[in-house]
């Protein structure tokens, strides 16, 4: 198995990159957030990898992170995930993202990224529930707070984008009540 590649970054084409190790060139497939951190071509760099063997195919895919990778091997698990779609996930959304959107139950979120729609989205929450917590949003791993998921519905209806409610919600207590919450929320985001 490849757990680790380090090498000379030879090519950028979104999701793609190739690495020369020692004259060999590794093709691997990287999610958009790690795409946006690599070094200019020409410069060292070094990926964590995940290797998957398909009757059809050897992919290797890379991560910029270790959580990255994690969050990948763990989205694969879930039923109807493949590969494909765990990448475009983590494209789509950052780890943080992800494990807010499954401890508020929020398909919303996870339908917005390309492939995957309501049913996948629902699948997807139900299925990684405990696998995630976020500080400041769960009680035991995978609980929402009581008001934190209509406190962010109200603030994406008034046109706050995700990341900005999302940060928002996550600065609430944790014994707030929906209506305090949306007053709170709503102070600490005219002060950004």
């Amino acid at each position: 198995m490849i757990s680790r590649i380090s090498g000379v970054l030879i090519e950028k084409a979104p999701p793609q990159v190739v690495i020369d190790c020692h004259g060999v060139g590794y093709e691997c497939e990287v999610p958009m957030s790690t795409f946006y951190n690599l070094p200019a071509l020409g410069e060292k760099v070094v990926l964590l990898t995940q290797f998957i063997v398909r009757e059809d195919a050897q992919l290797l895919y890379g991560f910029g992170t270790d959580r990255e990778r994690q969050t990948f091997r763990q989205l694969l698990k879930v039923n109807g995930i493949g590969a494909k779609s765990a990448l475009s996930i983590l494209s789509g959304l950052s780890v943080d993202d992800l494990a807010q959107a499954v401890a508020l139950q929020e398909t919303a979120l996870l339908t917005r990224v390309p492939g995957i729609g309501k049913k996948t989205a629902e699948r997807l929450l139900l299925e990684l529930k405990d696998k995630f917590s976020v500080d400041g949003l769960t009680t035991p791993a995978g609980q929402p707070k009581s008001a934190s998921g209509d406190v962010l519905n109200a603030l994406l209806a008034l046109g706050y984008n995700e990341r900005e409610a999302m940060a928002a919600v996550k600065q609430l207590p944790a014994d707030v009540v929906v209506a305090d919450g949306i007053r709170l929320a709503l102070k600490s985001l005219s002060k950004s």
